[in-house]
């Protein structure tokens, strides 16, 4: 049985959203292999992917989200130590195909805590006034993909 989708405070939506990018970046890697794309296309979309989205991503999350639950906060310690394996991953220069198949798993494990777990904490204790800081803040534009090279069509 899936879990019943959160109402997420439009404050994060944007983030949740960035989150559904996630979640495409970790099947397109899952298509491209199923079809025997070159390791080296699936790392060149990843690491573009990476860049464009993911690093400015972490830093919205780690500067204005988590702070809202303390650093000290078991789930915040657990997303930032998160966010540091899946930047050494997509910084890892070694085998593209275990790194890909690692970043795949992995950086879809970390979206489903952040959405499952720790942004509904978040939605608990946080005040008007943060979400409203939350809104001022992150003012994100529309994702536009890179379809420079389509592989995991």
């Amino acid at each position: 049985m899936q879990p019943k989708p959160q109402k997420r405070h439009k404050a994060l939506q944007p983030l949740s959203r960035e989150h559904h990018h996630g979640l495409l970046l970790s099947w397109k890697i899952r298509a491209g292999f199923s079809k025997d794309v070159d390791p080296k296309r699936i790392r060149a979309y990843a690491d573009w992917f990476y860049k464009n989205l993911l690093i400015p991503h972490f830093n919205m999350e780690e500067k204005h989200i988590f702070p809202i639950l303390e650093n000290n906060n078991e789930l915040v310690k657990r997303a930032l130590a998160d966010h540091r394996h899946l930047k050494r991953l997509f910084e890892a220069r070694e085998d593209d195909n275990i790194t890909l198949h690692r970043i795949e798993e992995e950086l879809e494990q970390h979206i489903r805590f952040e959405e499952r777990v720790l942004f509904p904490e978040i939605q608990n204790v946080a005040t008007k006034d943060e979400f409203l800081q939350i809104e001022n803040i992150h003012q994100p534009k529309k994702f536009v993909d890179n379809e420079n090279d389509l592989f995991w069509k």
